[in-house]
């Protein structure tokens, strides 16, 4: 076989459908944020707004973070020496998980080194291991979810996005005697829409499953303490494995489960994901530590990027962009063509300085293809004024239409309400 014409002509078909991934390289400044330095071949770096960043509270150059980071690499070094059953656990990889068990209000966590790597270690471990385990897993679910389903090897069953009823039905017809969870989110990330946890976990234990929930997208953003979701809805108990993520709302890296201490230590001493991979380096627990720690202290920042949020959306349908229906942080706006949302960023980047990453396919299904903008405390006012007027320039020269006042009207009504 001629693997570099396989390689090179896969490579040709993504450029032809303009789903070709091509990587800004941006150089973060401390106190800066939301701006950032853009670094091309054969220019200067210059100035760019980021507008797509999933460190949603700007935790990544807080003070506190940095302080802690830096006094962990004076204090203990880089790396942390090895596996956790080797040598690599640390002081403060026990202390984050201590903090992270009580934040969700469960008997223990388990630190991984992404949120990948949590939900398919621990999906895979639980699905292989609950003889003739079941997997009830939403439609719309992450593909870390989906990967470690698949790894598993347990049956899986998909229904229909947030259908409780669906999954009502599903979990009826199955063998009552039989292993079952149901795999969920929280926030799904690329429409900003919300489950039902409290009714999806009611559901789950009526017919004897576990219910799962992915609260990545979720924790730091809601709940009194930044818990998310579950505990904005008053629902963290019936929940009984949450898995949340340490590398967006909280600005550094890493995933994370918490649930009862037999769960905990059974992913512990089961999961290949976990056991053969090297432990996360002390400095990042200790900024993690850190971040979780303020935010969770400080509900004001999620109050200010609610704000934030609500007031985008606004903006961009008084301005008759097509902004997409969402409940949450997230704001989508629609484009529904993947070479044309590729434009549409290059556009942003060449013309305005601002940098947002198209979302095509295979993130999101063919058609409905998007900008996913961010705002975080941080953006200014003025900074939505630019991105506005840059997002109404971009829609004219590639004339995708903007929307008429009178349904203007109506989606900013929408939009209000949520």
């Amino acid at each position: 076989m001629d693997y570099e014409a396989f390689f090179s002509g896969h490579l040709t078909r993504l450029r032809d459908e303009g789903r070709y991934r091509v990587f800004a390289e941006l150089e973060r400044i401390v106190g800066a944020f939301p701006r950032a330095r853009l670094h091309s071949d054969g220019a200067a770096p210059r100035d760019v707004t980021v507008w797509c960043s999933n460190d949603y509270l700007a935790m990544g150059q807080h003070p506190v973070v940095i302080e802690a980071m830096t006094a962990a690499i004076g204090a203990q070094g880089s790396g942390a020496g090895g596996t956790r059953n080797i040598s690599g656990t640390n002081t403060l990889h026990v202390a984050l998980e201590r903090e992270l068990a009580a934040l969700h209000g469960k008997q223990a966590a388990l630190v991984f080194t992404s949120g990948y790597v949590a939900n398919e270690t621990t999906l895979q471990t639980l699905g292989a291991m609950l003889p003739g385990c079941e997997i009830y897993s939403d439609a719309f679910n992450h593909a870390s979810m989906i990967a470690g389903i698949r790894h598993s090897g347990a049956v899986r069953r998909i229904f229909r996005h947030n259908d409780v009823a669906h999954l009502g039905e599903l979990l009826a017809a199955a063998d009552p005697a039989r292993p079952k969870i149901v795999a969920f989110e929280s926030v799904y990330s690329m429409d900003g829409d919300v489950s039902p946890i409290g009714e999806i976990c009611d559901v789950a234990h009526r017919h004897g499953a576990l219910a799962y929930l992915d609260e990545v997208h979720a924790v730091g953003m809601y709940g009194a303490r930044g818990a998310g979701v579950a505990e904005r809805d008053g629902v963290l108990g019936k929940v009984d494995i949450v898995q949340g993520t340490l590398a967006k709302a909280f600005g550094v890296v890493g995933g994370y489960i918490a649930s009862s201490e037999a769960t905990v230590d059974f992913v512990r001493s089961c999961g290949a994901g976990f056991i053969f991979s090297t432990s996360m380096p002390p400095a990042i627990a200790a900024a993690a530590l850190a971040s979780v720690r303020h935010v969770s202290a400080h509900p004001e920042l999620r109050a200010r990027q609610q704000e934030r949020a609500a007031t985008l959306k606004r903006r961009l349908a008084a301005a008759g962009l097509p902004v997409m229906s969402s409940a949450t942080h997230i704001v989508p706006v629609s484009v529904g063509d993947a070479a044309l949302c590729k434009q549409a960023s290059d556009l942003l980047l060449d013309r305005h300085a601002i940098y947002v990453q198209p979302i095509n396919y295979p993130t999101v299904p063919r058609g409905t293809e998007r900008l996913r903008l961010t705002p975080t405390p941080l953006h200014s006012d003025d900074d939505m004024t630019r991105l506005v007027a840059a997002l109404q320039d971009v829609w004219q020269t590639l004339d995708l239409g903007l929307r008429a006042a009178a349904e203007q009207g109506s989606l900013g009504r929408r939009v209000a309400a949520e």
